[in-house]
């Protein structure tokens, strides 16, 4: 197993800014939320609503784009990963384990998130099945997904884009730091 350190800024943002310009030139964009659509139109869901009615064909470069995302968090994951946890400041370790995270800062995904014990609690299926629907709802209405307005949207200069991606740093700030600890406890 190889341990890489993550790619400094001065590689990793002209790699994106380099992908973003051959998106913008060749008139397409990047987007994650737009795929879904992509394969449930392939699926046959083009009979059930006009949504779905498009050329599914002009999109197939974004379900390599998606694929090639899934093999790098598998490549990251299994052959990249250093081993220990993940480096928390102690600043945020202390307010997780405020909020019931015991094993902040010593495990990687911690226990009472990613324990298989969270499946027999019917409140955290109900909080997952209510975010699901929200990020369904909001990645719907905002016409994308964080990826796509953040990266695509921006890079390319649209004002909705600006307006959602604001929107976005908003509502993971609010629930961070005031919905987050009123539900840790009730876990």
């Amino acid at each position: 197993m190889f341990h890489l350190s993550p790619w400094p800024w001065y590689v990793a943002g002209p790699a994106i800014t380099f992908v973003m310009a051959a998106l913008l030139l060749t008139g397409k964009r990047l987007g994650l939320s737009s795929n879904l659509r992509t394969m449930c139109s392939i699926a046959g869901a083009g009979k059930l609503a006009d949504y779905f009615r498009f050329d599914w064909k002009s999109q197939t470069w974004n379900l390599v784009f998606v694929a090639g995302t899934v093999l790098g968090g598998a490549v990251a994951r299994f052959l990249l990963l250093a081993p220990g946890p993940a480096a928390l400041g102690p600043d945020t370790v202390s307010q997780l384990q405020a909020m019931g995270i015991e094993d902040a800062g010593t495990a990687f995904n911690p226990v009472l998130l990613f324990g298989t014990d969270v499946w027999s609690h019917p409140l955290t299926i109900l909080l997952l099945l209510f975010g699901g629907m929200l990020v369904g709802f909001g990645t719907r209405w905002a016409n994308g997904c964080t990826s796509g307005h953040a990266i695509s949207g921006l890079s390319s200069l649209q004002w909705p884009s600006l307006i959602a991606v604001v929107g976005f740093f908003i509502g993971g700030l609010t629930i961070t730091h005031f919905v987050l600890p009123l539900i840790l406890p009730l876990l």
